[in-house]
C-alpha cells in the first residue's frame, strides 16, 4: 500500500548496558557478596587511625580511591557507548501526520484543481487530502532515538523499512516512482469523475511492459496498443481481466496496432502467485478527455489523493457546493471505474485531518483493520468502497444527514 508523502526527533535515553551498582563488583581475590569495604583495606585502619572503624579495621564512610576511579572510567564508557548506539541508523521509518490540502480550495494562491473548456462553479467547505510524514529509508537514515521518540508518540508509527521500500533504492528513485504515481492517480481520477458525471471520453490500453519467461514473452511488445480482446473491444483494464479470468487457461486472442500495423497474436494464459489468470503484461492507460482538469500541488507524491481530486472535480464542474459548507477529509486511490483502493498511513492520515478541523473521514472500506482502534476522538470515519458511495457520504453531511448511520469500520 502507499501513501502519499509530504516532502519538504524527541531525544530519550538507553539503559546503561555495562554500569553495576557500586559496592556489588566484585573485585579479584575477593569472596563474591563481600561489600567493597571489606575487599580494600587501607594502610591506615590497622595503625590505629582516628576515624571512626567498622569491621576488619575498615574506616567508615570513606569510599577507597581505586574503586572511585574504575566505577567512573566505566560510567563514562558506558554513557559514550549509549550516546553511539542512539546515534546510529536504524533499519526503520517513521510515519507521522503531514498537512492536508483542501481539493476545493486554494495552494499559495492558486486553485488546486482548475477547469478549462467546461463550466466550473464556486466552491465552498473543505475536501481535504491528506498525507504523511516519513522519516528515514532512502530519505535519510533514521536514528535509534529517532525511532524510540516516534515508538513513543501515539500520532506516529514505526515499521521496518523493507515494508515501505525495495532493498538498495535510492531517494532520487523513490521521489522518481511518487511524482509517477501522483500523475497516474490524477488521471485516474478525471476519468473518474467523468465517468461519474456520464461525460464520455477515450481511453488507450497500452503494454508498458512484457514480464520475461511468462506468457506473453515474445508475443507482445512494449507500445502495442490494445483494441480487442477475445473479439471485443477494449475499454479498460477490467475488460482484459475479466476475459483472460473467463478463458480459464485456453488461449485468448488480442488485437494490437504498433507503428501503423494491427495484427491478432494468441496468448495461453498462465495461473499467477494468488491463482488468477495473467498474460504477464504490465498495462498504462492513456486518456483523451473533452476538456483540460489541472491540478496543481507541489512536494506531494503517491496515489492516495485520487478519491479526494475526483470528488473536487465533481464538486469543481457541477453547479453548488458538494460538501455544503462542511469540512470533509478522506483518502484512498481511485480507478477510472471508481474502485476506491487501500493506502498506507490512514492512522496518521486520521489525525493529521482532525488537526486540520475535519469533522468527517472517508476511509477506504479495504484500510478498515487499521482504522479501527486508532479513530481521533471528535472524527466520525465512514466506509467507502466505490465514488458513489463517497459522493454519498459527503452530500449526506452536507445537507446534516445522519452521518453515523452511513457504513463504519469494525
Amino acid at each position: 500500500m502507499s501513501s502519499d508523502q509530504y516532502t519538504g526527533s524527541t531525544p530519550s535515553v538507553e539503559p546503561d548496558r555495562a554500569a553495576g551498582r557500586p559496592g556489588t563488583d566484585a573485585a579479584p581475590g575477593s569472596r563474591d557478596g563481600e561489600s567493597g569495604a571489606r575487599r580494600f583495606r587501607t594502610p591506615w585502619s590497622r595503625t590505629g587511625g582516628t576515624g571512626r572503624t567498622g569491621r576488619n579495621g575498615d574506616v567508615a564512610g570513606r569510599t577507597p580511591r581505586r574503586r572511585i576511579t574504575t566505577l567512573g572510567v566505566s560510567t563514562t564508557v558506558a554513557v559514550v557507548c549509549g550516546a553511539l548506539a542512539l546515534a546510529l541508523p536504524s533499519p526503520f521509518v517513521a510515519e507521522s501526520p503531514g498537512p492536508t490540502f483542501n481539493t476545493v480550495g486554494t495552494v499559495d494562491g492558486h486553485r488546486l484543481i482548475s477547469v478549462s473548456g467546461h463550466s466550473s462553479y464556486p466552491t465552498s467547505g473543505d475536501l481535504d487530502m491528506t498525507t504523511v510524514y516519513v522519516n528515514g529509508g532512502p530519505n535519510g537514515p533514521l536514528t535509534a532515538v529517532g525511532a524510540l521518540g516516534a515508538w513513543l508518540d501515539p500520532t506516529r508509527s514505526v515499521v521496518p523499512t523493507e515494508l515501505l521500500y525495495p532493498p538498495d533504492v535510492t531517494s532520487a528513485e523513490v521521489e522518481q516512482s511518487n511524482a509517477a504515481a501522483m500523475t497516474n492517480s490524477q488521471q485516474e481520477a478525471i476519468a473518474a469523475a467523468l465517468s461519474h458525471q456520464k461525460i464520455a471520453f477515450t481511453r488507450t490500453l497500452t503494454v508498458a511492459q512484457v514480464v520475461d519467461g511468462t506468457p506473453a514473452s515474445g508475443r507482445l511488445r512494449s507500445g502495442d496498443v490494445l483494441e480487442k480482446v477475445a473479439g471485443r473491444s477494449v475499454s479498460g483494464i477490467e475488460d482484459v481481466r475479466s476475459a483472460v479470468s473467463a478463458a480459464a487457461g485456453k488461449p485468448v486472442a488480442l488485437q494490437v496496432r504498433n507503428g501503423g500495423v494491427t495484427r491478432t497474436v494468441s496468448i495461453t494464459p498462465a495461473r499467477g502467485q494468488g491463482g488468477t489468470w495473467q498474460l504477464g503484461v504490465a498495462l498504462a492507460a492513456t486518456y483523451r478527455f473533452p476538456f483540460s482538469v489541472s491540478i496543481a500541488l507541489d512536494n506531494v507524491g503517491g496515489p492516495s489523493a485520487g478519491m479526494m481530486f475526483a470528488l473536487g472535480i465533481i464538486d469543481t464542474i457541477t453547479p453548488g457546493p458538494l460538501t455544503g459548507g462542511k469540512h470533509i477529509a478522506g483518502t484512498g486511490t481511485i480507478s477510472a471505474d471508481g474502485t476506491v483502493g487501500a493506502i498506507g498511513g490512514i492512522a496518521q492520515k486520521m489525525v493529521g485531518a482532525r488537526d486540520a478541523g475535519a469533522k468527517v473521514f472517508l476511509a477506504p472500506g479495504a484500510n478498515c483493520s487499521d482504522v479501527v482502534g486508532h479513530v481521533p476522538d471528535g472524527l466520525t470515519v465512514v466506509r467507502v468502497d466505490t465514488l458513489d458511495g463517497a459522493v454519498h457520504a459527503v452530500e449526506t453531511a452536507a445537507s446534516g444527514g445522519d452521518v453515523a448511520a452511513l457504513p463504519r469500520c469494525g
